[in-house]
């Protein structure tokens, strides 16, 4: 039996899964890493840390399989930025990981200095904390000598997928492929090349960029010091490219989103680059054979993030299974509100400075109200990307649902009540690292096509909506109100 092995560096853990050639996981392993808080609004990684765990779970999954896989594959948070020494692939600092908010007056400096029209117009991104450029300037800006050492072509940039190449590779292979080039700000996705006029905007030294490959292709093979076996890693694709790939969005119009650590719909555009008028993304899902399909993204920065921050900061849940049953034990939501901007707002408004709130609090106010409220604003906030998503001329009729969150039948029903659509939830869940495992699977010749693997998808439960208009309509006013309430003035506000 052939198997595939997927290697997903997340935000808050790293996993490795093998998968038979119809999608079955046959094994896994996974490892959570630390969470670095530096200040309010930063957040950091130990990329070895990460580089550690990832060891652990490979090894870990081969020795389960007692076969070879026939490839890897790998997917990874994006936009998360890494600088090591070319010499002793250390890291020269902590990675800066895509929620931090350090570089937002960065940000706005470059948009006063009327650059953000040529940033979009080249890479279909927004100024933002959000992305890799500013996090590079920053690391370089604010560890000492690592300006001298960039200009001397002695450090490396990557996202987390361009570092663990260089690790598995054992240094051999400094590469990336173009849907995590695209969240750069660098990476000019018209013409499919960095772009030395964004270097420049940005201050980042071109040498430190990788090689940009096909989303399915050679990356090398795995040193033996590193997994102890050589391995060919044939397929790159940043996490949400990946679910897309995983959920058979392959023609114009089709749509995914996926709930995990935050939350990314992406809508498959075809061979055209599509500007949003409403702030979503312009981005690439993928490229093979040299040619690129694009997308059009919204990115939400809270989804299960929420329900982590209710065990973890404040310990109102156990379990994300204990969030669905509190949640379940109430006939309303009793008029409570979550604004979940704890790493500011994502699209459409794109408020770096708003925080988290919530509304409507009272003496009856208990954990299972803040439970059901974490859940449901991330209906609304889909909600909210779809409105966005139709503006743009894009009708939404189902919607493919993905990640850890869609294990929540609640949460899945008030999506498809709120958006007021179908939402589907596939056999296998694990979207992101089949999409990476599909890819692979592809450029190793064990597939025929992208559509040829996409046959293997099923769908697991499709709920529909259910929910009354007028209680629809209700609960969308209510959360536009606590919304308005958190915007700061430096959000992009839509007109009613």
């Amino acid at each position: 039996m052939k198997t595939l092995l997927a290697i997903d560096a997340g935000t808050t853990s790293t996993r490795a899964l093998a998968f038979d050639l119809i999608g079955t996981i046959i094994g896994e392993s996974q490892r959570e890493f630390t969470q670095i808080y530096p200040q309010p609004g930063w957040v950091e990684h130990d990329a070895e840390e990460i580089w550690l765990e990832t060891q652990h779970c490979i090894r870990a999954v081969l020795a389960s399989l007692g076969q070879q896989p026939v490839a890897i594959g790998l997917t990874n948070q994006r936009e998360t930025a890494v600088i090591w020494e070319r010499a002793t692939g250390r890291p020269i600092a902590n990675a800066i990981v895509w929620q931090d908010r350090r570089t937002a007056s960065q940000c706005r400096s470059l948009a006063k200095a009327g650059h953000e029209t040529e940033v979009t117009e080249k890479t279909g991104l927004v100024l933002d904390p959000y992305f890799s450029a500013t996090k590079i300037a920053w690391i370089l800006d604010n560890t000492p000598g690592a300006r001298a050492k960039a200009d001397a072509g002695d450090l490396a940039f990557g996202t987390i997928d361009s570092w663990l190449l260089w690790q598995l590779t054992a240094g051999g292979v400094h590469a990336t492929d173009a849907t995590n080039a695209a969240r750069t700000s660098l990476f000019n996705i018209r013409e499919g090349r960095w772009d030395d006029a964004l270097c420049k905007i940005f201050n980042v030294p071109m040498g430190m960029l990788p090689e940009v490959r096909d989303s399915a292709g050679d990356f090398g093979r795995t040193a033996k010091a590193a997994i102890g076996t050589e391995l060919p890693i044939l397929g790159i694709a940043g996490d949400q490219q990946a679910a897309t790939v995983g959920q058979v969005c392959f023609a114009p119009g089709d749509v995914k989103s996926t709930y995990g650590t935050g939350c990314f719909a992406l809508v498959n555009t075809g061979k055209t680059l599509q500007a949003s008028q409403n702030r979503l993304l312009g981005t690439i899902a993928y490229r093979i054979n040299g040619e690129t399909t694009y997308a059009l993204e919204g990115s939400i920065f809270a989804a299960g993030a929420t329900v982590q921050w209710l065990r973890d900061g404040l310990k109102v849940v156990r379990s994300a299974l204990e969030a669905e049953a509190m949640t379940k034990s109430l006939a309303s939501n009793q008029g409570v509100y979550m604004v979940p901007a704890f790493a500011g707002l994502g699209a459409p408004w794109w408020d770096a400075e708003a925080r988290g709130a919530i509304f409507g609090l009272t003496r009856d106010t208990g954990p299972e109200q803040l439970a059901r409220a974490a859940l449901e604003a991330v209906g609304y906030q889909t909600a909210d990307l779809l409105d966005a998503i139709g503006a743009d001329g894009a009708k939404v009729t189902a919607l493919r649902a993905d990640g850890g969150v869609t294990r929540n039948d609640w949460a899945m029903q008030f999506l498809s009540d709120i958006l007021a659509i179908p939402v589907e939830r596939p056999k296998v869940t694990e979207t992101t690292a089949w999409g990476a495992a599909m890819l692979a699977g592809l450029a190793a010749g064990a597939f025929e096509s992208l559509e040829d693997a996409g046959q293997r998808w099923r769908a697991d439960r499709r709920f529909e909506p259910k929910m009354d208009e007028a209680d629809r309509i209700r609960l969308l006013a209510g959360w536009r109100d606590a919304l308005e309430r958190t915007l700061t003035d430096a959000a992009v506000r839509k007109p009613d």
